[in-house]
């Protein structure tokens, strides 16, 4: 194999592997705290007083503890209507609904 050839296939591989890396960083994207869309014990961080942190929430859905989101999605996500019947939604705030009595 000629010198050129061998610079070509070098370049070619890295090139794939730049692309490679490059769409992976896309794929995971940016990510945001929404709360009041994990289930009980599953949250990322932050439940409440008296909480320490990931997986302390003891409601579903509890308004005070979120967890991490693809950026932009929070407030998309598909979740029960509470209870009376009102539409329960993921906000980039704290909540205070469905907090543990």
């Amino acid at each position: 194999m000629s010198k050129t050839m061998k610079t070509m296939a070098i370049a070619g591989a890295m090139t794939a592997a730049l692309a490679a890396h490059t769409n992976m960083a896309s794929a995971e994207g940016a990510k945001e705290k929404c709360f009041g869309v994990a289930m009980a014990g599953q949250n990322d961080c932050k439940a409440g007083a008296g909480t320490t942190c990931a997986g302390t929430s003891t409601v579903d859905y509890q308004g005070n503890a979120w967890s991490l989101v693809d950026e932009g999605t929070c407030a998309e996500i598909d979740l029960p209507d509470m209870a009376d019947g009102t539409p329960r939604m993921g906000s980039l705030e704290e909540l205070d609904r469905d907090l543990p009595s």
